[in-house]
Formats: C-alpha cells, sequence, structure tokens
C-alpha cells in the first residue's frame, strides 16, 4: 500500500455534539495562537482549530495566468454537516470551517478570484459539476479510476478508506470485506465507500457465507448513532475523519486503514480551470500555507509533495 506521510494526531469532541441534529460547533479557538490551539486540542478542548491560516496567501501571478480568459468568481459546492477535518459550521451557525474549506479558500485567494460557496449533498456535487451549476466541489473527494471517467480532479492530500466499530467488537481490523459477512455496516450516501462495498457484497455469498448489508447515510451523525446504538456493527468512512470521531467519542475504536486514495478538487471533465487550480496548490506546497493548514487541522501525515490533475487511482 502507498502511505505517504498521514495524519495520525487526534481531537476531542463530546459524542452529543457530534450526532446531535443541527451539527453544530459549540466552541471554537481564540485563532491568534496555532500553538495554542495544538495544544487545546490535544489536552482534549471542545475548541475546533480557528488559526487563521488563508489570509496571509498572496497572489501568484504565474497561476493567475493558467486562468481562464475574464474569470473573477467561481462557484464552490461543499457538503455541510460533517466532523472536522471536514466541513462544518462554527459555533455561529453560519460560518463554515475546516480543510476542504481553507483550502479552497486559500487557493482562491492565490488566483486573485472571488469565491462563490454553496451547500449540497455529498451525492449531488459531482453530478451538479458537469451541467455548470458548480465550478469546483470540495468535499474530500477520492480519486478513482471510475470517477476520472465523467470527472476531473486536482489532488491536494492524500486520505482514504478505513473502518471503525464499537469497543466490543472482535474485528481488530479489517484486510479483506469478507471479514464483514453476515454484519450491518454504515457509509455515507453516495461515497466510494458504498460503492465498493456494494461492488464487492458478492465476496460472501460466493464463499457460501451470509452476504453483509449496507446502510447508508446522508447525514454523519445518524451514522454514528446507528454504530452506537447497535443498528450497525461497523462504520466505512474516510481515514482522517474516522481517526477524529473515534478519538471523540467513548467507546469506539478505529479498526485500520483499507485502502488509500488521492483527494482532489471535483471539476467538470476537460475544465479548463485545472492548470490555475494544480499551480496554486503546489505554490501553497511551495510558500508553507499547505502545511499550515494541514497542521491546524491535524492531517499533516496527509500531506502529498505534488498536485496532479486526475492521477491514476492509487493502488494496494
Amino acid at each position: 500500500m502507498r502511505t505517504p506521510t498521514r495524519a495520525r494526531k487526534r481531537l476531542f469532541l463530546p459524542f452529543a455534539l457530534i450526532t446531535s441534529a443541527a451539527l453544530l460547533l459549540t466552541a471554537c479557538g481564540s485563532g491568534d495562537d496555532p500553538a495554542a490551539d495544538a495544544a487545546g486540542t490535544a489536552a482534549g478542548s471542545d475548541a475546533v482549530p480557528t488559526t487563521d491560516v488563508v489570509s496571509g496567501v498572496r497572489r501568484n501571478a504565474d497561476a493567475v495566468r493558467l486562468l481562464p480568459r475574464g474569470t473573477t468568481e467561481l462557484t464552490l459546492a461543499v457538503s455541510v454537516g460533517g466532523t472536522p477535518p471536514g466541513t462544518t459550521y462554527l459555533s455561529d451557525g453560519k460560518t463554515l470551517t475546516g480543510q476542504d474549506v481553507d483550502f479552497a479558500h486559500a487557493v482562491a485567494q492565490a488566483l486573485d478570484i472571488g469565491l462563490k460557496t454553496e451547500q449540497a449533498s455529498f451525492e449531488a456535487i459531482l453530478p451538479a459539476l458537469d451541467s455548470g451549476k458548480y465550478d469546483i466541489g470540495a468535499s474530500n473527494f477520492g480519486v478513482t479510476d471510475e470517477r476520472r471517467g465523467t470527472i476531473d480532479f486536482v489532488t491536494y492530500i492524500n486520505d482514504g478508506q478505513g473502518f471503525a466499530a464499537r469497543e466490543d467488537s472482535e474485528l481488530s481490523e479489517v484486510t479483506d470485506l469478507r471479514q464483514l459477512c453476515g454484519r450491518k455496516v454504515a457509509t455515507g450516501a453516495g461515497t466510494t465507500f458504498e460503492a465498493t462495498l456494494e461492488e464487492s457484497r458478492h465476496l460472501c455469498t460466493d464463499a457460501g457465507d451470509t452476504a453483509y448489508t449496507v446502510q447508508t447515510y446522508s447525514e454523519p451523525g445518524a451514522l454514528w448513532s446507528s454504530l452506537q446504538q447497535g443498528r450497525s456493527d461497523v462504520v466505512m468512512s474516510t481515514i482522517n475523519g474516522l481517526r477524529y470521531a473515534v478519538a471523540h467519542q467513548q467507546g469506539l475504536k478505529f479498526l485500520n486503514e483499507f485502502h488509500r486514495l488521492d483527494v482532489g478538487f471535483a471539476l467538470k471533465k476537460g475544465s479548463d480551470l485545472a492548470p490555475a487550480l494544480q499551480a496554486a496548490v503546489n505554490g501553497l506546497i511551495a510558500d508553507g500555507t499547505y502545511a499550515r493548514i494541514l497542521k491546524k487541522w491535524g492531517t499533516t501525515e496527509s500531506a502529498t509533495a505534488k498536485s496532479e490533475i486526475s492521477p491514476p487511482e492509487l493502488k494496494d
């Protein structure tokens, strides 16, 4: 398995906040001191990192020259309702925060353009790119060979697929999906996790065993409630998201990484925005902004050396 640098740091937030209907976060740091933010989260603070790692980004003239002529504003679609490092709200219920949000705003600032952010369900974003409703999608979209057939990507981190379960589960890791046979597996609707699970259910019946049941949820809070309350046995989700959630919730355990994927901004197939976005991300890597964003969200070990446009899916 290809594993460049990967995220292992953890934050702490009460389970009740994570699974609340509004999925709002009730506290945030001052944002004045990165060290204080890191210390607060490591010590079990309820704070969500609010360090400003974007406003100092300077115009990247080389990247700007790659923009299509006349581009002054782009529409960004994000899926809201997850837990950090995914996109969620600050305590005001209006301000979006998260790793994808920081990356998108940093890129927009480097390109010296406006960014209009709209919310959409995860499963609705990729189809809407083709219609032109959105210019960019940013919701931890993993780069798969199937998706590359209809979507272009500009990569900026490496994350992937993993599993979590209750602490009383007999599972210690999942290295083969046949270990899930007969179990109830919860995952996000419209995700690569759902696709992977559905495509592989036959492995159980081929082996003469009972197929696992795939339970899909649009709201992360509902997904985690299903696991905590015993309606599901295992959760399959992003590696970074699982580590964060397990660190914040009692009675759960992270099982293991299953499959690594590059993650990128999603664009309409053939979009002429891709070269400019790629140059902007690589500029952020070069000037240190990239590292500061990852440090803020505790995902330093998910760093990638350079941005790529629609690279082949990572293979284990």
